[in-house]
């Protein structure tokens, strides 16, 4: 049973940074797609970006290329989601995910942690 662990969300202003974590156990991951989703109030659950877990090919929503990173630590099952320059559109719950095979839709998802809130003010 695939278990992940959010950690690492806060409040932080326009501009800023803040590092999330999860931490992944339950199972070898060397064929999944490891990667983070968001849900705003009143909104769907959407994409962020995604890792494969052994490659480490990634690949990243248009709203957050070029700001966010995504990485993964093989060693201690971790990943992490980066988020450099925020937006107050950045204000949501993230949710790490695990999946075997390419990572998109929510609706495909089978793992979910319990979701983590990042709030940036303006």
């Amino acid at each position: 049973q695939v278990q992940l662990v959010e950690s690492g969300g806060g409040v932080v202003q326009a501009g800023g940074s803040l590092r999330l974590s999860c931490a992944a156990s339950g199972r070898t991951f060397s064929n999944y797609y490891m990667g983070w989703f968001r849900q705003a109030p009143g909104k769907e659950r959407e994409f962020v970006a995604r890792i494969t877990w052994t490659g480490g090919s990634t690949f990243y929503a248009d709203s957050v290329q070029g700001r966010f990173i995504v990485s993964r630590e093989s060693a201690k099952n971790r990943l992490y989601l980066q988020m450099n320059s925020l937006k107050p559109e950045d204000t949501a719950v993230y949710y790490c995910a695990a999946q075997e095979g390419p990572m998109y839709l929510a609706s495909n998802v089978p793992d979910w942690g319990q979701g983590t809130q990042v709030t940036v003010s303006s």
